[in-house]
């Protein structure tokens, strides 16, 4: 598996979620500062999160 691909499989499955008091689904990585997401479904969440993870990744690369 090529490295960045293993490193976004292994922060996801380290990902927290849970539901806010308006109803929507909050996940976050907390080994990623300021990667999170916060969407009406777990499945839209995890897809957001993961987008944001990949943003990452390129914005900490470039600092």
């Amino acid at each position: 598996m090529p490295i960045l691909s293993g490193f976004v499989e292994a922060a996801m499955g380290e990902a927290k979620y849970r539901i806010l008091t308006d109803g929507s689904i909050y996940g976050e990585i907390p080994s990623c500062p300021g990667v999170w997401a916060n969407e009406n479904s777990l499945e839209e969440c995890r897809e957001v999160l993961q987008e944001v993870l990949e943003e990452w990744l390129i914005l900490v690369k470039n600092c």
